[in-house]
């Protein structure tokens, strides 16, 4: 089957937008709803679901766009939206994973696992096995995963000996490896969506001014770095171009296990392009989650 024959719009296409209730993610909900999408967004907290929402109303006439509760830290969570997702939106198109944070401090998620590794990968990984199989039957399909240029932090590569950094536990680091396994994670999916109409492809949005940092999980330097260097930043709006790029725009038909910047394809650091990684960490993935 040619998925392509027709050509892709965004236009009338289901997307997703996790974290879209503030930052990159809502600018980009909000920008895909001008385009014309059917636009569903994330959100942990009642309230903010219900002023995104709004905000994206206010400023895109017609928009059709709601949210729905999602907490990547918690399996039930994810297992409870995607139940909802399956169940109410019949075909997906989008599925951007945008939802992430950085933590100061070492915490953990279920399992024992190290909570910024959990809810930067494993939790995106989770919510996209349970909905691959409807994205594959939606086919042309996409996945869009917002990883980082923090990936290079890690050049040695995930250390599969201390994936919970239980020995030892930095900021920079952490969040590195995770934005690693998001690079990872996008490679090792696009080789096993060959041939279904389903592409996979991840970026860097650069370095915006968002809420990301600032909501008590950050202190020290980076707390005052988020709170006070906000005007070197990029805004949300610029730092959403990529995400919108590889979610709408119809030459990237069939581009996939690319990685993005600037909107256009750029190259990560070596540990980003190993296939033995990336298949280790699959398989490390669906394991944790087993346990």
């Amino acid at each position: 089957m040619d998925h392509g024959a027709v050509g892709w719009d965004v236009r009338d296409k289901t997307v997703i937008v996790t974290g879209g209730n503030t930052g990159i993610g809502k600018a980009t909900a909000e920008e895909l709803c001008r385009r014309g999408a059917r636009v569903v967004i994330t959100a942990r907290d009642a309230a903010k679901g219900d002023a995104a929402v709004a905000s994206i109303r206010g400023r895109v006439s017609g928009a059709d766009v709601e949210w729905r509760e999602l907490d990547l830290a918690r399996r039930a969570s994810i297992r409870a939206f995607a139940a909802g997702v399956l169940e109410d939106l019949g075909a997906l198109h989008v599925v951007i994973h945008n939802a992430g944070l950085v933590l100061s401090e070492r915490g953990e998620v279920e399992g024992g696992v190290e909570a910024t590794f959990g809810i930067n990968h494993l939790g995106p990984f989770l919510l996209h096995s349970l909905l691959e199989e409807r994205l594959r039957q939606s086919a042309p399909a996409r996945v869009v995963v917002v990883s980082s240029r923090a990936h290079w932090r890690v050049p040695g590569g995930l250390d599969f000996d201390d994936l919970q950094s239980k020995r030892s536990y930095g900021v920079g680091r952490a969040y590195g490896a995770s934005k690693l396994a998001n690079i990872l994670f996008t490679r090792e999916l696009a080789r096993r969506l060959e041939g279904s109409g389903v592409t996979a492809n991840c970026l860097h949005p650069g370095v915006v001014a968002t809420d990301f940092g600032g909501d008590g999980d950050t202190s020290g330097l980076w707390r005052v770095f988020f709170r006070y260097f906000r005007w070197l930043l990029l805004t949300p709006e610029r730092g959403a171009r990529t995400s919108v790029h590889l979610a709408a725009a119809p030459e990237l038909e069939g581009v996939s296990g690319a990685y993005f910047a600037g909107c256009r394809e750029v190259r990560t650091s070596a540990a980003g392009r190993d296939p033995e990684a990336a298949r280790r960490l699959w398989a490390v993935s669906e394991e944790l989650l087993a346990e």
